[in-house]
């Protein structure tokens, strides 16, 4: 009698123990969806990604995404792709929601060397680095330090994606160098291999 009486007890203890690790399993769950952010809506324009969401905005303030113009959020291709691969934000053609592979060919159309520019913008990304365009300065982005947002201080690198199997002379490295140079910024150069993994090769210059 004591025994069953024993049975019972161990088998009521093990059954709330067994509820009590579900509960804290599904309230982990919980908190967990509820942290993790909703994809905002964009829109394609052209050559350019637009959205006009608070969540939009949100994202520029934390993170630099984008630039704003005329309370919208303006995104490049490469960053549009990027916030779209990590399921920041949906993006539409009109009414037609975009998958990853749709805007990606899309986007290539507009801009053939998109993909060695995205692997490049997303492995700097990923390792904590503001990346943006840098057009005016003839390169094809700057680079803030860790912890540096644009307007709190000037970018540290002038980045120049290239494939590895491109061909690149004397002269044209001349060039880049003498954009960072002019600019006051350090050369980095991206190699990205049929991978799609990055090495960065970086050139720094010294007043005299």
């Amino acid at each position: 009698m004591v025994k069953k009486t024993i049975k019972k007890i161990k088998k009521k203890e093990g059954q709330k123990r067994v509820k009590k690790e579900k509960e804290k399993k599904a309230k982990k769950a919980k908190v967990k969806a509820k942290a993790k952010p909703k994809p905002f809506k964009a829109m394609l324009a052209g050559e350019r990604v637009v959205s006009s969401a608070k969540e939009s905005f949100d994202l520029y303030g934390k993170s630099r995404f984008g630039e704003t113009i005329e309370k919208k959020i303006y995104y490049s291709l490469v960053e549009a792709l990027y916030l779209l691969e990590k399921k920041r934000l949906e993006i539409f053609d009109n009414k037609k929601k975009l998958s990853f592979d749709a805007f990606l060919e899309k986007a290539r159309k507009l801009e053939p060397n998109l993909w060695t520019r995205f692997c490049v913008f997303r492995d700097m990304r990923n390792r904590g680095y503001i990346v943006k365009t840098a057009l005016k300065f003839g390169a094809d982005f700057r680079v803030y330090d860790r912890g540096v947002k644009p307007g709190e201080a000037h970018a540290k690198w002038i980045l120049f994606p290239v494939y590895e199997t491109s061909t690149l002379t004397w002269h044209e490295f001349s060039a880049k160098n003498r954009v960072a140079h002019s600019t006051r910024k350090n050369l980095l150069i991206a190699i990205v291999d049929d991978e799609s993994d990055v090495t960065y090769y970086v050139c720094e210059w010294t007043r005299p």
